[in-house]
């Protein structure tokens, strides 16, 4: 990391000034959020990668299908032939996928659906989840065999409050950690903590913008990739400075508290 002259600010405390209790407390918070961002990270690529036919990346086609739409198919085709394509044998996925594309008729929902969807989907997908579409029963199954336009807007509107209040929780968390590590300049080390919050407004922002304008999915993956790496940079210098790097030299020379300066 770059030196400067910029002197420390009278209220800034490194890692190696705070108490060990506290040291580890924020070492206990850090491993547990990483392990919480790799989590969300396999799920996302999990809930919307294959929506474009392959289900061994996530790409740009894939968002602009799970927000507007394949225009193609069903709601329910579409998660069949994608993420959900290996919750079920392909027999038994081209049985329900043929009776949606020949207008889902209650006898066969009866005789030959119903038992595959009790079977393969119920245990996730019985209404008791708001965040799952519920497949219990011929009602229900009928939501989502209309024409896919993507997630609705008032589904947007629920997770991107989930969203924004979550992610602002751990990136203020993050960031808390990783003011006290020493990095300069210091105008760099502001931008990593601010970014963060600017990403995620333009992710959730974009999340709307895609169904005007498909070109507004590439905002999403960038938004989304500069939050991981945000996230991923301020967790591995506190890491190692929590506990590798020592005290920096600035530190060990800091000349009195009632130094005026910025840091």
């Amino acid at each position: 990391m770059s030196t400067s002259n910029t002197p420390l600010h009278r209220h800034y405390l490194h890692f190696s000034e705070l108490p060990t209790s506290m040291r580890v407390m924020q070492t206990a918070v850090l491993i547990v959020l990483g392990l919480a961002y790799m989590f969300a990270a396999l799920y996302l690529f999990h809930v919307y990668s294959g929506r474009d036919g392959n289900p061994n990346n996530l790409s740009y086609d894939d968002l602009v299908i799970a927000y507007t739409g394949s225009g193609k198919g069903s709601r329910l085709e579409s998660a069949l032939r994608g993420p959900m394509s290996s919750m079920l044998p392909p027999d038994e996925l081209n049985v329900i996928v043929s009776w949606v594309q020949q207008g889902a008729d209650k006898d066969k929902h009866e005789s030959v659906v119903k038992p595959i969807i009790e079977k393969r989907c119920l245990s996730c997908h019985d209404g008791s989840n708001p965040h799952l579409a519920s497949l219990n029963g011929l009602e229900n199954l009928k939501k989502v065999t209309e024409q896919d336009t993507g997630t609705d807007i008032f589904t947007l509107v629920r997770v991107s409050h989930i969203h924004l209040f979550g992610l602002t929780f751990i990136f203020f968390l993050v960031g808390t950690i990783f003011s006290h590590a020493y990095w300069r300049p210091v105008w760099l080390k502001a931008t990593i903590v601010a970014l963060p919050f600017l990403c995620l407004s333009l992710d959730v922002i974009s999340w709307y913008l895609v169904k005007l304008y498909h070109p507004f999915a590439f905002v999403t993956m960038a938004a989304g990739a500069l939050q991981g790496l945000c996230f991923a940079l301020m967790w591995v210098v506190s890491m190692y400075q929590l506990w590798f790097s020592g005290t920096p030299e600035a530190v060990m020379k800091r000349q009195g508290v009632d130094e005026i300066s910025v840091g």
